[in-house]
Parts: structure tokens; sequence; C-alpha cells
């Protein structure tokens, strides 16, 4: 499968997603929440890649990873195929010769820990209903990017606010609900507060939202899972469908990233660019 095929064969994931969800079905969209929680410093493209070939996968890496890690791929198991980019040097007359760039993708194997055998891996901390101290990392975050958290005892029913530099929490709820209101309002923050935020009220709530799920779910914490509300990012438009699973994609990343949250075990073929 060459990067052209893989190419074709996440815009066929969108397009089946998008037929799904026109019928009212949003379990796929679930599903594929789910890998960006597990695979979030992989591109687009690829958790797309990987959602469609193995809905299941937890941990992946390839095969010469998973040997140094004292596992090994099974005899007879079928590779994950994804994108990852191929380097070389820019072009004779720039500034500088020697420094790299990508020039191009090619299509990379990864297996699922299940398709491996061999020395059991690290188990992650299982954070349950408590985010213990990755909420301060989320306060520390949010406050990094010059946004001013505040906690409130009446936001007129809100749970959480944001007001561009300003998020606003209400005070006294339980650990994960603080936890998530704070991803949510962040997604916010980082999303909504330019020009190119979405028009729609409607899919600005929704994004946020999927964000949260995300971020939470990467963490271990038992977030509800609203599928049956994410269909309303769908509203008949599949290229608008990517874009708000690009941009959800992106923030998610970003924000896991910058508390400390990691993610699947190999990343060098995350590199690959959307």
């Amino acid at each position: 499968m060459n990067a052209d095929e893989l190419k074709k064969l996440t815009t066929e994931s969108l397009d089946h997603l998008s037929a799904a969800l026109a019928e009212g079905h949003s379990e796929r969209l679930s599903a594929l929440l789910k890998t960006m929680a597990q695979f979030h410093r992989y591109s687009f493209h690829n958790v797309c890649l990987i959602a469609r070939q193995c809905p299941d996968a937890t941990r992946v890496a390839g095969f010469h990873a998973w040997r140094k890690l004292g596992r090994f791929v099974r005899k007879g198991e079928k590779g994950i195929a994804i994108l990852a980019p191929i380097v070389g040097r820019k072009e004779a007359d720039a500034a500088d010769a020697e420094s790299k760039t990508v020039i191009g993708f090619r299509a990379a194997y990864v297996f699922d820990v299940a398709q491996t055998d061999g020395a059991p891996l690290p188990e992650p901390a299982e954070a349950g209903g408590d985010p213990g101290a990755a909420t301060d990392r989320m306060k520390a975050a949010i406050v990094s990017h010059d946004i001013a958290v505040e906690y409130a005892q009446e936001l007129d029913g809100a749970l959480g606010t944001s007001s561009g530099g300003r998020i606003q929490v209400l005070a006294g709820l339980q650990p994960a609900s603080e936890f998530m209101v704070l991803a949510h309002e962040f997604a916010h923050e980082l999303l909504h507060h330019g020009n190119d935020r979405p028009d729609s009220r409607d899919t600005r709530e929704l994004e946020a939202e999927a964000v949260a799920f995300v971020v939470g779910h990467a963490l271990g914490l038992d977030v509800t899972d609203a599928a049956r509300d994410y269909i309303h990012l769908y509203r008949g438009d599949a290229a608008a469908l990517a874009e708000s699973l690009g941009r959800i994609q992106r923030t998610a990343g970003t924000i896991l990233t910058t508390i400390g949250v990691d993610g699947a075990v190999d990343r060098q073929e995350s590199r690959a660019a959307a």
C-alpha cells in the first residue's frame, strides 16, 4: 500500500463516517474520538487509518520498536499501515543546505500490542475517577497561555465559562468534573476566540466537549460517553466534519502534551503531518 492509497483510505473512512452520521449512527465517531485519546501524538490522517484498520488498538509500535521492548510480532499478523514522513535535504540554494525537511510520505507499518507476545509492558497509572495532580498541571498549562483561572460560587447554571483570557469554574465540583470543565473551557480558549472559529455556537460547544472527552479518556477518567450528542458535529457536510475533527485532534493533542500525558508506545511513526 502506497501513500496515495493510504490517503484514499482516509477519505473513504470519513465518507463512511459521514454516511453513518447521516443515518443517525454515531458509534463510529465515538470510536474515532477514543482512538484520538489513545494516539494523540499521531496526525489526524494516522488516527483515521488506525481507527479504520484496527479500531480496538490501544498501543502501537513498529516491528523493531516492539523488539527493543522485549516483545515480538506474532507470525502472520497484518500490520496497520500509516503515513510516515520522508526526510531529505532542502534545495541546494537554500540558506542552510544541511538542514532537513519533509519531502514526501511513505507507507509504514505498526502493530498493536495485542498482535505481539513477550515481556509485559509497564501498566500506565489508572486515574479512575480522580485526575489527581493532572488538575494542577491543567491549571498551570492554562495560566501559561496567559489565561486566568477563577472559581465562582454561581455561574447562572453553568459549570464553567470562557471569555477570552479568563476561565471561570463553578466551585465545589467533584475532581473529575472540575478537570473536565477545565479541559472544556481551555479548548474554547484555544479554538474559539479567533476569527477562524465556527459560526455555529452548537459546533463550538461540541468541539470543546469532544476535546474534553478525548483528554479525559486519555487520562483514564470515567468520562460520560456523549456520542449521541457528537452527531450534531455533522451537518451534512463531510468537509466541515473533517475540519472539526482535525481541530479536535490538534487541540486535544496540545493539551495532553502540555499536561504531560503520554500517548502510544512508539513515536517514530507519529511525526507524519496531517
